[in-house]
C-alpha cells in the first residue's frame, strides 16, 4: 500500500533558518564509515569470487580511538598510534572451507586509508583490530532462505527527500573542494578533516568550516592566519557558483590566535589527537546531515547491500524522491518514508509513506497515478541496487 498526501509546509529554502553539516572524508566519523563500506566491499568480492553471490555479513560497527600527538608549526610527531576496531558479523566457511574475514578487513581498512589520508604511515601511526565473527544461526539462515527475492535482514526504515536545498548543496561542495586533489595540490596545508556547518538566515549564508591544517606547511603562526584567510576566501567565492545568496565564511573559530592555540595537526585528522570516531554519526545517504528535513540515523555503511534494508531503503528512498521530483511536473519537493518487516521479501515493504510538496496552483490528485506507478516500479526493482552498491558505485555517505 503506497501512501500519497500533500504536505503542506513552506518549502525548504522558504523557511526561515535552515542548518545542514557535512564531515569530510577525513573526519573520525566518516573515516570510520568509509572503513567499514571499504570492508563490505573486499567482502562482497571475496564472497562472489569464492560462491558466485554475496554472503550474509553486517558490518555496521567500528570505532577509531583517537591517538596521541605533539604537533607544532613546522613539524610535529604522532606519540601514539590511533586505534581502530573493526567489527560486525561474516560468513566465514562455507562447507568446509575458511574464509579469511579477518584477514580481507584488515586488507581493505589499510588500503582505504593509505588511499584517502596523506600524511599517515600505516605501519606506525595506525593500530588496527578486527574482531568480526560469524553471525547469528537465524540470521545467516533467513539471508540464504530466498534467492528469488532477498529477505529483508532487519525490520528498519528508509528516509529520502529531494530536491537538494542551496544551502545543502553549498555545504556539500564545500567539502568536496576543500578535500579535492585539485584544492590539495593548490593548498596542501588543509587536511582531510574537515567539517563544514551552514546557516541561512535572513537572505545570507553563514558557513563555519574546522580544517585540521598539516604542521609541516605552517612555518610560523603569520602563516597559519594568512592561510586561514585565504582558505575562507576560496570557500566563499566557490560557494557563490551554487546560490545567488550572499556567503561568509569562517574558518576554525576556536583558534586563540593570541596564545598560538590554533588547530594544526600532523597528519590532518584530528583522530590523531583527542577525537574518536563511531560507524553511523556521520553523514546521511545524500551527503549531508540535514536536522530540518526527515531523516534516518540509521548506519547505512557495512551492512550487506543484498537483504539489509538499513542499507537498501535509505538509497531506495532518496533515489524515488528524486525521481519523482525530475519525473512529475508539479512536484517541487518529495519526502520518501519506507518500512520493512523482517523476513518479508525487500520490494514488499509493511508501509510506503510519500510526501510531496505541490507548486503553486498543482494539485495532488494530478499527479497521484504516475507518482505511485514511479514509485512502486522503484519498489519492485529495489534488488537491481546490490551490485553498483557493493561495487562503490552509489555513494552512501
Amino acid at each position: 500500500m503506497i501512501a500519497i498526501s500533500r504536505w503542506n509546509r513552506e518549502p525548504i529554502g522558504e523557511q526561515p533558518i535552515e542548518m545542514v553539516e557535512r564531515k569530510g572524508i577525513g573526519h573520525p566519523d566518516c573515516l570510520i564509515d568509509g572503513i567499514m563500506e571499504a570492508v563490505s566491499r573486499e567482502l562482497c568480492r571475496e564472497y562472489v569470487k569464492r560462491t558466485g553471490h554475496i554472503l550474509h555479513h553486517n558490518v555496521d560497527k567500528g570505532q577509531i580511538c583517537a591517538g596521541m600527538s605533539a604537533a607544532r608549526c613546522g613539524g610535529g610527531e604522532i606519540t601514539h598510534p590511533l586505534y581502530v576496531l573493526l567489527n560486525g558479523q561474516a560468513t566465514s566457511k562455507v562447507g568446509t572451507k575458511e574464509i579469511p574475514v579477518n584477514t580481507l578487513a584488515l586488507k581493505a581498512a589499510r588500503e582505504y586509508i593509505t588511499e584517502n589520508t596523506r600524511f599517515l604511515d600505516i605501519e606506525r601511526d595506525v593500530e588496527i583490530e578486527s574482531k568480526i565473527n560469524p553471525g547469528s544461526a537465524d540470521l545467516t539462515e533467513l539471508f540464504g532462505r530466498s534467492r528469488t527475492v532477498p529477505l529483508a535482514n532487519d525490520t528498519s526504515f528508509g528516509v529520502g527527500y529531494a530536491p537538494m536545498s542551496e544551502l545543502e548543496k553549498v555545504v556539500l561542495e564545500t567539502e568536496r573542494m576543500l578535500n579535492s586533489p585539485a584544492y590539495k595540490r593548490r593548498v596542501p596545508a588543509v587536511g582531510e578533516d574537515i567539517k563544514v556547518m551552514g546557516l541561512r538566515q535572513d537572505g545570507r549564508i553563514f558557513l563555519t568550516v574546522a580544517a585540521a591544517f598539516v604542521s609541516r606547511f605552517v612555518p610560523d603562526i603569520h602563516e597559519y592566519v594568512a592561510l586561514k584567510k585565504r582558505v575562507a576566501g576560496d570557500i566563499a567565492k566557490h560557494a557563490q557558483k551554487f546560490t545567488d545568496l550572499r556567503v561568509s565564511a569562517e574558518v576554525n573559530t576556536g583558534d586563540n590566535i593570541e596564545k598560538k592555540s590554533v588547530y594544526i595537526t600532523v597528519s590532518g585528522l584530528s583522530a590523531e589527537n583527542g577525537d574518536s570516531g563511531s560507524v553511523g554519526r556521520g553523514n546521511r545517504v545524500n551527503g549531508v546531515i540535514s536536522p530540518m528535513r526527515p531523516m534516518s540515523l540509521e548506519a547505512t555503511v557495512g551492512k550487506n547491500p543484498v537483504s539489509h534494508v538499513g542499507k537498501l531503503y535509505n538509497v531506495l528512498a532518496f533515489k524515488i524522491a528524486e525521481q519523482l521530483v525530475e519525473e512529475v511536473p508539479g512536484v517541487a519537493e518529495a519526502y520518501v518514508s519506507l518500512l520493512s518487516q523482517i523476513g518479508k521479501p525487500i520490494n514488499k515493504p509493511q508501509a510506503v509513506d510519500i510526501k510531496l510538496l505541490m507548486a503553486p496552483g498543482k494539485k495532488l490528485e494530478s499527479v497521484k497515478s504516475k507518482a505511485e506507478y514511479i514509485t512502486a516500479a522503484a519498489i519492485e526493482n529495489v534488488a537491481e541496487l546490490t551490485k553498483p552498491i557493493a561495487e562503490g558505485k552509489i555513494a552512501i555517505f
